[in-house]
């Protein structure tokens, strides 16, 4: 739309000194007749833009023409930042934008403290690797958001349990380092929790929905595990040779010495195959004192392991393929 890309254009010249018509033109796609068009728009509006000639010139606003920024204290500015830029960390480059809109009302005299503050504190939501399928998913899923289109995917819950689902998506959400779907299941009619890693074949459908409201609080991700009912008691003991896995994972004030340079942690977890692959992570740096009953249950499952890594490797189904080295 015009006034979304003149829009675009006033916070780009408010950011920048000068810029080129053809950069602009390049960057919306457009002539550059269509962008002196736009800056004579932007004129008409009262905003004042200059045109220099020749070398070096290019277009800008008039020096010392800044956007109100009363509205907002310089901290709370700087706290917006740095919000998006943790957004933006995670496959959020549609956030960008917004950062030049906020830098944009910064006085040069106080750009470099601006930037001071939003250097404090770095909040990173990607995990090490390359998340390329994940970012797909979610770059998907907001587009089916926007356009209040079901999507279906095919998936694997945490029991094991596989299935086709066909869901009108609400909200995206990152809980413990993973990315979840909150929407509205067809399967199950009902609204359902879906983690983003256990989907797959996922694809927008041509069906359309109506937005619900749903309650703001009481939605599984602000609960659940805040609820003693539905939570089991687990005593864990760390080796001194893995406190500082301890460390990495419970808050000091957690953390009980046991006098021989270890930990003892007591914590309320639902127990479930997240809370046994959690605890096996701690390989045996960790061990479960209580209750009894997770500690056979570790211990099966342990042995299970020891049991594949026993025996001979299993072989591909294809013995017969070339090998393909990296």
């Amino acid at each position: 739309m015009k006034i979304d890309r003149l829009l675009s254009i006033v916070i780009l010249l408010m950011n920048r000194p000068l810029i080129q018509a053809k950069e602009l033109a390049d960057m919306f796609e457009v002539s550059v007749r269509t962008i002196y068009r736009d800056i004579g728009s932007i004129n008409s509006a009262g905003i004042p833009v200059v045109t220099y000639q020749g070398a070096g010139g290019g277009i800008g606003l008039m020096e010392g023409y800044r956007l109100d920024r009363n509205m907002l204290t310089e901290r709370e500015l700087a706290d917006i930042f740095t919000a998006l830029q943790s957004v933006s960390s995670y496959g959020g480059a549609e956030h960008t934008l917004l950062m030049e809109k906020i830098s944009s009302v910064i006085p040069p005299s106080q750009t470099a403290a601006f930037r001071s503050k939003t250097a404090q504190l770095v909040v990173d939501f990607s995990p090490w690797g390359l998340q390329g399928p994940l970012e797909e998913r979610l770059a998907l899923l907001k587009e089916a958001m926007e356009e209040s289109s079901a999507v279906s995917f095919d998936y694997v819950a945490a029991s094991g349990a596989a299935g086709s689902r066909s869901v009108e998506p609400y909200t995206l959400v990152l809980k413990g380092q993973s990315w979840y779907l909150y929407g509205f299941c067809a399967e199950r009619g009902d609204f359902r929790l879906f983690k983003l890693l256990r989907m797959k074949s996922l694809i927008k459908e041509e069906r359309r929905y109506t937005r619900q409201d749903i309650p703001v609080s009481g939605l599984p991700w602000s609960s659940g595990w805040a609820d003693p009912a539905g939570t089991t008691p687990v005593v864990l003991h760390f080796s001194a040779a893995g406190r500082h896995l301890a460390e990495d994972y419970f808050d000091c004030s957690e953390l009980q010495p046991d006098g021989n340079g270890g930990y003892t942690v007591s914590v309320y977890y639902p127990e479930d195959n997240w809370l046994y692959g959690f605890i096996l992570g701690f390989g045996p740096a960790a061990e479960v004192l209580e209750p009894e009953h997770i500690r056979r249950r570790l211990g099966e499952i342990a042995a299970g392991i020891a049991a594949v890594y026993n025996k001979a490797p299993a072989q591909p189904a294809n013995q017969n393929a070339p090998s393909v080295r990296t």
